[in-house]
């Protein structure tokens, strides 16, 4: 029998369009109680009151996709309340979840107002934390994704796979269709991203639901709708290649306003978007821009690289 799963959203108040965005999944019953994802620190305490409301007296495990400050920025607070709860995230990222004072300065550099918006993280303790072997044992693998970013890991549990970022932004339509875009912030690097979508298709059985970070939860079609992430990935990386090939002298905003104009023509999933109600399609808009800023950087590195070879061939 599946576990149950509960959706709890994390809207932020304040902010145009930030709902059907941020959330944290808890899984209970027929296995291990475990949160993915607790959150940012400015919500911490609505979601240890939706906790309660939900009778959960025990975590046993808190599983971190990655350590951004809308996915782990609420640790600390969920262990003070669930203290028998363990950490698993990524290796690379223990050590920021310990002393996440570069992690913290380091988004504020990246985010601004949207990282005091978050809240600060606090530090957890190194007792605080488990490995991937003891998930093992409670019948959770995990699979190391990065692309959306270098310690980003993806957990499988009893035919529910947990995405996190690793298959974009999605979100579920009222004909059953989706919106569907790649989240791929700096520093983005398009084999890695692939190569982690080649991961989770090679996830056997094909897994019956897809759980997103941002957000919702898709029952069937998981292994079509991964391979369209794939796909996705590569096409964006294609038109920004061409668009800025085109127009080498455009500045980042009006090189992205031409490549969205494309990708709305020639995308369906993302295409979609005109769909979405209007202030979450607000918040798209600037995230689609983020993305695009990760792959431009990209490119633009490629075409560096390109450049160093052909000098180094005529000397």
């Amino acid at each position: 029998m599946h576990p149950r799963l509960d959706l709890i959203d994390l809207d932020q108040t304040g902010l145009e369009g930030y709902r059907r965005f941020i959330s944290c999944w808890l899984s209970r019953d027929h296995g291990p109680t475990f949160i993915v994802d607790p959150g940012p620190a400015s919500t911490a305490g609505r979601l240890i009151a939706r906790l309660g409301e939900l009778g959960v007296a025990r975590l046993d495990r808190i599983l971190l996709t990655h350590i951004h400050l809308d996915h782990g920025g609420a640790t600390a607070a969920l262990l003070a309340a669930y203290p028998d709860a363990r950490v698993v995230c990524h290796r690379k990222a223990r050590k920021h979840l310990v002393a996440p004072e570069r992690l913290w300065e380091g988004s504020r550099q990246v985010l601004g107002e949207l990282a005091e918006r978050y809240g600060e993280p606090r530090p957890i303790g190194e007792g605080d934390l488990s490995d991937y072997d003891d998930l093992a044992r409670d019948d959770i693998q995990t699979i190391e994704t990065p692309g959306h970013a270098p310690h980003h890991v993806s957990f499988l549990h009893r035919g529910t796979l947990f995405v996190g970022e690793a298959a974009g932004t999605f979100l579920r339509l009222d004909d059953g269709g989706w919106y569907l875009r790649p989240a791929t912030p700096p520093r983005f690097v398009l084999d890695v991203a692939t190569a982690s979508l080649d991961r989770l298709l090679a996830v056997d059985p094909e897994p019956e639901r897809l759980a997103f970070a941002h957000h919702g939860l898709l029952a069937g079609r998981t292994r079509e709708l991964l391979t369209r992430s794939r796909r996705q990935h590569e096409q964006w990386v294609d038109v920004v290649r061409e668009e800025r090939r085109q127009r080498p002298e455009l500045g980042f905003d009006a090189l992205a306003d031409r490549i969205v104009t494309r990708l709305r023509r020639e995308d369906p999933d993302f295409a979609r978007g005109r769909e979405l109600p209007a202030d979450i399609a607000v918040r798209e808009r600037d995230f689609t821009r983020q993305t695009l800023r990760g792959m431009v950087q990209y490119v633009e590195s490629e075409q560096g690289d390109d450049e160093t070879q052909e000098r180094a061939a005529d000397s």
